[in-house]
């Protein structure tokens, strides 16, 4: 599933299977911040020269709260130190700054936090077994420290990527109501209409009327103007 916040677009790309082929051939012309969670297929973006690859924050901290059980001290102390970036993110939003105040916030209050989790997971992961839960997120974060700190490079990006999170939670919650699309080719109809019905909802537009007025209007419409009817694109006046 694919993200534009600032577009407010959404697209669900169905495949057959989770391999490096579906975000090649989608990414093949993409520049600018690409922000993913840590799925080793999204790795070969960052090395291209007009991407920057945003790591998420969010998935980092999972690795350390599935090891409480194993050890909560050292876990619980990444996570609070990982919750005080949360705190900046939550004070940029109340002082309703703008991408530039926010970028200038995070650049004055992330510093020392940034220093002393990066620091206290490079002693900790010497002295852990590699294998355990809490070795398993150490070298996470490791293996991602710059991703995970570029999103300090503009103020537009997010700490992490849970606005795709919540997008594609429907579709989770849809599996548990109906397992199987039954056939390749509805699989692709069906993300094409969470395509379309996500996007409605990120554009606050009620996607029932969207898609009457689509139906009602689409064969009147010129081909170049057919984007027009997109979600994202149409004047939501004429919905009322």
């Amino acid at each position: 599933m694919y993200h534009a916040p600032i577009l407010k677009n959404v697209y669900f790309d169905y495949r057959k299977g989770r391999t490096q082929e579906g975000p090649k051939e989608m990414l093949n012309e993409f520049e600018g911040y690409l922000q993913t969670d840590g799925y080793g297929a999204y790795h070969q973006f960052g090395l291209k020269e007009h991407i920057t690859h945003i790591g998420c924050w969010a998935h980092a901290r999972r690795y350390f709260e599935k090891a409480l059980g194993y050890n909560k001290a050292n876990a619980s102390h990444v996570m609070v130190l990982i919750q005080k970036l949360y705190d900046v993110e939550r004070k940029a939003t109340l002082l309703k700054l703008d991408p530039a105040g926010r970028k200038t916030l995070r650049l004055d209050d992330y510093h020392p936090i940034l220093n002393e989790i990066g620091t206290y997971i490079a002693v900790q992961s010497r002295i852990e077994l590699p294998k355990s839960p809490l070795g398993r997120a150490y070298e996470y974060c490791l293996n991602r420290w710059d991703t995970l700190l570029d999103y300090l490079k503009d103020g537009n990006l997010l700490i992490d990527n849970n606005l795709i999170e919540n997008a594609i939670r429907p579709l989770a919650l849809g599996r548990k109501n109906y397992l199987f699309a039954d056939s390749h080719d509805a699989a692709k109809n069906i993300a094409m209409y969470y395509s379309f019905f996500a996007t409605c909802k990120k554009n606050e537009i009620n996607p029932l009327k969207w898609l009457c007025y689509v139906l009602m209007n689409i064969n009147n419409t010129k081909v170049p103007e057919l984007n027009k009817l997109l979600p994202q694109y149409i004047d939501p006046n004429l919905l009322d």
